[in-house]
C-alpha cells in the first residue's frame, strides 16, 4: 500500500511539473490545435499535454513499482507507449484513420502476446476477438470524449480511481500501481486543462488514456464472481465513454455520415451545453455521471449474480433511453 501512495503522489507531482514544459515545447514545435467553427477555443492551443501525462505515469511506475519482471506489465507498458507515440505523430503530422486503427491493432497484438486478454470463453479465437474489440472500442471512446476542456482527463481520473479501489479490495496488485499512476497523472494534467484550458492532451493523451484504461479492465479479476459479472464491472466503470461513443455513432448513422471520420457538436457534452449548461457545468455533470457509473460497478460485486444482471440491464436501458431522448430532442 505505501508504494501505491508513492506512485500516485509521484505521478501527480510530475504531471504538475512536466505539463508547463510540454506546453512550451508544443508552441516551439508548432504542435497546436487550430481554432475552427466547430471548436470552442478561439486561439491556437498546444497539444502535447498527453506527453506530460505519459511521462508522469511512466516515471512514477519506474520509480516505485517492482512488477517489471511480469510479462503482462511489460506488455501494457509497451502497448501504451506505442499508442502514445502514435498519438504524438497524429498531433504533429496527422494520420489517416486507417493508419491509426492499424497502429492500435499492433498495440493490441503486444498485449495478447504478453498474455493480456480475456479468458472467459473456451474458444481462444473468440477471446482474442473480444479483447481486440474492447481495446479498440474503449481507446477510441476516450479519444472521442476529448471534446471539451477537462472532460477526458477528469473522466480518466475518476475511472482510474474506481479501478484503484476495485483492484486493492480484490488483491489485484498488478492493476493497482497502473491505476494509481494514471489517476495521479490525469489529475496533475487536469490543473492545466480544466476550463479555461491552457493546454490540450491531444491524441497522444486520449489514445494513451483509453488504451491503458481498457487494458486495466481486461486485467481486473473478481474472485468468486461469474465471468459475466467480472466483465460488467469495467463496462460500468467506463460507462460514460461508452455512452458518449454510442450516442455519437447512432446520431451520425441516422444522418448518413461516417461516425468515425465526421466531426461535429453531437457529443454528450455538447448536448448538455445546448440544453443551457455552461461548459464547466456540463463537464462537472459528466464527472458526476462517471462517478455514479463507477459506484454501480463497485456495488455489483457485492450482490448476487441475478441482482448484478438486473442492475446492468437497467443501466443499459437507461443509457438507451438517454440516447433516444437526446436524438428525439435534436
Amino acid at each position: 500500500m505505501p508504494s501505491i501512495i508513492f506512485i500516485f503522489v509521484a505521478s501527480l507531482i510530475l504531471a504538475l511539473g512536466v505539463t508547463p514544459l510540454a506546453r512550451r515545447v508544443a508552441f516551439a514545435l508548432g504542435i497546436l490545435d487550430q481554432p475552427t467553427a466547430r471548436k470552442v477555443h478561439t486561439s491556437p492551443m498546444p497539444l502535447l499535454g498527453g506527453v506530460a501525462i505519459y511521462l508522469a505515469f511512466l516515471a512514477a511506475l519506474l520509480l516505485f513499482s517492482d512488477a517489471f519482471y511480469v510479462n503482462q506489465v511489460i506488455g501494457i507498458l509497451l502497448g501504451a507507449t506505442w499508442v502514445s507515440f502514435l498519438g504524438i505523430w497524429d498531433d504533429w503530422q496527422g494520420l489517416r484513420p486507417l493508419v491509426k486503427l492499424g497502429g492500435q491493432f499492433f498495440a493490441i497484438a503486444i498485449l495478447i502476446l504478453t498474455g493480456v486478454q480475456v479468458e472467459f470463453l473456451h474458444n481462444p479465437f473468440l477471446n482474442i476477438f473480444i479483447t481486440a474489440a474492447w481495446i479498440v472500442g474503449i481507446t477510441n471512446a476516450v479519444n472521442f470524449l476529448d471534446n471539451m476542456d477537462g472532460l477526458s482527463g477528469g473522466v480518466a481520473a475518476i475511472a482510474s480511481a474506481w479501478f484503484l479501489v476495485l483492484s486493492l479490495l480484490n488483491g489485484q496488485l498488478l492493476v493497482a500501481p497502473f491505476a494509481a499512476a494514471l489517476m495521479g497523472a490525469s489529475l496533475g494534467f487536469l490543473v492545466y486543462n480544466f476550463n479555461p484550458a491552457q493546454i490540450f492532451m491531444g491524441d497522444a493523451g486520449s489514445l494513451f488514456l483509453g488504451f491503458t484504461l481498457a487494458a486495466l479492465g481486461v486485467k481486473l479479476r473478481f474472485p468468486g464472481q461469474p465471468d459475466t459479472v467480472t466483465w460488467m464491472i469495467p463496462i460500468l466503470v467506463l460507462g460514460v465513454p461508452v455512452l458518449d461513443m454510442t450516442l455519437v455513432t447512432v446520431s451520425r448513422l441516422r444522418r448518413h455520415v461516417n461516425p468515425w471520420t465526421t466531426a461535429g457538436k453531437d457529443h454528450l457534452s455538447h448536448r448538455l451545453v445546448q440544453m443551457g449548461m455552461s461548459h464547466r457545468r456540463a463537464v462537472l455533470t459528466i464527472y458526476a455521471l462517471c462517478g455514479l457509473c463507477g459506484a454501480l460497478g463497485f456495488a455489483i460485486q457485492y450482490v448476487s449474480p441475478q441482482i448484478a444482471y438486473a442492475i446492468f440491464g437497467a443501466s443499459l436501458v437507461l443509457g438507451a433511453a438517454i440516447i433516444f431522448w437526446f436524438e428525439r430532442k435534436n
